[in-house]
Protein backbone atom coordinates (compact mmCIF):
# COMPACT_ATOMS: atom_id res chain seq x y z
CA UNK A 1 0.00 0.00 0.00
CA UNK A 2 1.32 3.33 -0.42
CA UNK A 3 -0.20 6.66 0.05
CA UNK A 4 0.11 10.20 -1.44
CA UNK A 5 -0.68 13.52 -0.67
CA UNK A 6 -0.40 16.67 -2.40
CA UNK A 7 0.19 20.69 -1.69
CA UNK A 8 1.45 23.74 -2.90
CA UNK A 9 -1.56 24.68 -5.30
CA UNK A 10 -3.21 27.41 -5.73
CA UNK A 11 -3.98 30.50 -8.04
CA UNK A 12 -1.67 32.52 -9.66
CA UNK A 13 -1.27 34.85 -13.22
CA UNK A 14 0.23 33.88 -16.17
CA UNK A 15 4.03 33.30 -15.98
CA UNK A 16 4.04 32.78 -12.49
CA UNK A 17 5.13 29.70 -10.79
CA UNK A 18 4.21 26.96 -8.17
CA UNK A 19 5.99 24.57 -6.50
CA UNK A 20 3.88 21.36 -5.65
CA UNK A 21 4.85 18.72 -3.31
CA UNK A 22 3.77 15.06 -2.63
CA UNK A 23 4.85 13.06 0.54
CA UNK A 24 4.77 9.84 -0.37
CA UNK A 25 4.19 7.43 2.50
CA UNK A 26 3.37 3.14 3.06
CA UNK A 27 4.92 -0.27 2.75
CA UNK A 28 4.69 -0.54 -1.16
CA UNK A 29 7.53 -0.65 -3.07
CA UNK A 30 7.30 2.34 -5.46
CA UNK A 31 9.53 2.04 -8.48
CA UNK A 32 7.90 5.28 -10.45
CA UNK A 33 6.55 8.58 -9.12
CA UNK A 34 4.70 10.70 -11.55
CA UNK A 35 2.70 13.69 -11.78
CA UNK A 36 -0.39 14.04 -13.72
CA UNK A 37 -3.04 16.47 -14.27
CA UNK A 38 -7.00 16.48 -15.67
CA UNK A 39 -8.52 19.80 -16.72
CA UNK A 40 -12.48 20.01 -16.57
CA UNK A 41 -13.44 18.42 -19.54
CA UNK A 42 -10.56 16.49 -20.47
CA UNK A 43 -8.92 13.14 -20.22
CA UNK A 44 -5.68 12.56 -17.59
CA UNK A 45 -2.65 13.69 -18.82
CA UNK A 46 0.97 12.98 -17.42
CA UNK A 47 2.80 15.70 -16.88
CA UNK A 48 6.12 14.48 -15.81
CA UNK A 49 7.64 10.87 -14.29
CA UNK A 50 10.42 9.46 -12.71
CA UNK A 51 11.48 5.95 -12.79
CA UNK A 52 13.21 5.53 -9.19
CA UNK A 53 15.74 2.76 -10.30
CA UNK A 54 17.51 4.99 -12.99
CA UNK A 55 16.53 8.45 -12.50
CA UNK A 56 15.13 8.10 -15.79
CA UNK A 57 12.91 11.28 -16.47
CA UNK A 58 10.08 12.28 -18.79
CA UNK A 59 8.13 15.31 -19.67
CA UNK A 60 4.98 15.99 -21.85
CA UNK A 61 5.81 18.38 -24.43
CA UNK A 62 3.33 20.58 -23.13
CA UNK A 63 5.95 21.06 -20.00
CA UNK A 64 9.12 20.21 -20.94
CA UNK A 65 11.50 23.93 -20.14
CA UNK A 66 8.96 24.89 -17.83
CA UNK A 67 8.36 22.13 -15.65
CA UNK A 68 10.87 20.27 -13.06
CA UNK A 69 10.14 16.92 -11.38
CA UNK A 70 12.48 15.92 -8.75
CA UNK A 71 12.82 13.79 -5.68
CA UNK A 72 13.79 14.05 -1.94
CA UNK A 73 14.46 10.64 -0.82
CA UNK A 74 15.19 11.84 2.93
CA UNK A 75 11.87 13.51 2.98
CA UNK A 76 10.23 10.74 1.09
CA UNK A 77 8.65 13.82 -1.06
CA UNK A 78 8.00 14.28 -4.66
CA UNK A 79 8.27 17.54 -6.39
CA UNK A 80 7.10 19.46 -9.54
CA UNK A 81 8.44 23.00 -9.84
CA UNK A 82 5.99 24.80 -12.64
CA UNK A 83 7.26 28.24 -14.15
CA UNK A 84 6.04 29.91 -17.05
CA UNK A 85 2.40 28.90 -16.09
CA UNK A 86 -0.08 29.65 -18.67
CA UNK A 87 -3.66 29.28 -18.35
CA UNK A 88 -3.81 25.96 -20.15
CA UNK A 89 -2.05 24.61 -17.14
CA UNK A 90 -5.31 25.12 -15.16
CA UNK A 91 -6.09 21.81 -13.78
CA UNK A 92 -6.57 19.27 -10.98
CA UNK A 93 -2.90 18.03 -10.25
CA UNK A 94 -2.05 14.47 -9.10
CA UNK A 95 0.64 12.65 -7.65
CA UNK A 96 0.89 8.89 -8.74
CA UNK A 97 2.88 5.89 -7.66
CA UNK A 98 3.58 2.70 -9.79
CA UNK A 99 4.66 -0.53 -8.34
CA UNK A 100 5.47 -2.20 -11.47
CA UNK A 101 9.32 -3.49 -11.02
CA UNK A 102 11.44 -3.49 -13.93
CA UNK A 103 9.00 -1.43 -15.83
CA UNK A 104 9.38 2.86 -16.41
CA UNK A 105 5.72 3.14 -15.92
CA UNK A 106 6.55 6.78 -17.72
CA UNK A 107 3.28 9.02 -18.58
CA UNK A 108 0.98 6.12 -19.21
CA UNK A 109 -1.69 6.41 -16.55
CA UNK A 110 -2.89 2.95 -16.57
CA UNK A 111 0.78 1.94 -14.75
CA UNK A 112 -0.15 3.74 -11.39
CA UNK A 113 -2.03 2.19 -8.88
CA UNK A 114 -1.84 4.62 -6.11
CA UNK A 115 -3.06 8.26 -6.67
CA UNK A 116 -3.00 11.08 -4.59
CA UNK A 117 -6.37 13.05 -3.78
CA UNK A 118 -5.43 15.91 -5.84
CA UNK A 119 -4.81 19.34 -5.98
CA UNK A 120 -6.03 22.66 -8.12
CA UNK A 121 -4.40 24.76 -10.20
CA UNK A 122 -5.80 27.38 -11.74
CA UNK A 123 -3.60 30.20 -13.96
CA UNK A 124 -5.43 33.29 -14.82
CA UNK A 125 -4.72 35.21 -17.87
Amino acid sequence: QVELVESGGGSVEAGGSLRLSCIVSGTGSRRSLAWFRQAEGKEREGVASIYLLSGRIDYADSVKGRFTISQDMAENTVYLQMNGLKPEDTATYYCAASTLNMVVAGLAPGRYSYWGQGIQVTVSS
